[in-house]
């Protein structure tokens, strides 16, 4: 049985690169209008666009930190002038930084950070989203998480607690936001081969330290990753909700 979202609006935040790229691309194949978010990357976000393979005008580039709320509303509100709803909203737009951050030497600057974009960006695209949801009596929410915020990760607490925030935002929203038929899950994934790993993938000691943790002995593909949200926005998803997915080659085996 093939996906299809057609007729579907979807948003999917820093689209322009890594997991968010990929699931840009493989929701617009199902038939999805996308519009994604970028920070910086125009350069990147253009290619996207570019090679989609979706008609004109249905897959969307739109500069905007959802870390800021006027970017996050205006975004939204973009796509619901130009379409007339949002059915799906996946969360992804997030940092991670690979030098190590001992918690005595964690600075202010670096926590809030990390948590204004992992924690308050998802929140803030989903402040938005939500009311036109309800309007609609149904969506889609799904939130880019990471096994960090699962089982926590040395020397990057910061990261941890963003991402172990989502965690507990999704289940928050996925009991409040039952009653007007939307969806609120959440995909964990490891180590994926995205820019954002870059740092570690080429120390080489580093690497094979990561590898040693993952009983699959590779990372995944951001398309790996990609799928289970295509899943997570289909009908073949259409009773779970508070559900933490996770993509990880076996590295965290959690119920």
């Amino acid at each position: 049985m093939q996906i299809c979202l057609k007729n579907q609006v979807a948003i999917v935040t820093g689209g322009s690169r890594g997991i968010g790229a990929a699931a840009v691309k493989l929701l617009a194949a199902a038939g999805a209008r996308v519009v994604f978010s970028y920070r910086k990357a125009a350069v990147a976000a253009r290619a996207v666009v570019d090679t989609s393979g979706a008609p004109a005008g249905n897959v969307i580039a739109v500069q905007a930190n959802v870390a800021k709320m006027a970017d996050a509303k205006r975004l939204v509100g973009e796509v619901v002038r130009r379409f007339g709803r949002v059915d799906i909203l996946v969360a992804n737009a997030g940092i991670w930084n690979a030098d190590p951050a001992p918690i005595e030497r964690l600075s202010e600057r670096q926590w809030d950070e990390m948590i204004e974009v992992n924690l308050k960006g998802v929140y803030s695209v989903i402040r938005y989203a939500v009311p036109q949801m309800i309007r609609q009596h149904s969506g889609r929410i799904i939130v880019i998480s990471s096994t960090a915020g699962q089982r926590g990760e040395a020397f990057h607490s910061h990261y941890g607690a963003s991402k172990g925030g989502a965690i507990s935002l999704v289940k928050g929203l996925a009991a409040e936001l039952a009653p007007h038929g939307i969806l609120v899950n959440c995909v964990a994934p490891g180590w994926v081969d995205t820019e954002m790993c870059t740092p570690v993938v080429r120390n080489r000691r580093e690497f094979r330290k990561v590898l040693g943790t993952i009983p699959l002995r590779r990372l995944a593909r951001p398309e790996e990753v990609a799928m289970p949200i295509l899943f997570l926005a289909s009908d073949m998803a259409s009773y779970m909700t508070g559900e933490i997915l996770n993509v990880n080659g076996g590295s965290v085996l959690c119920g």
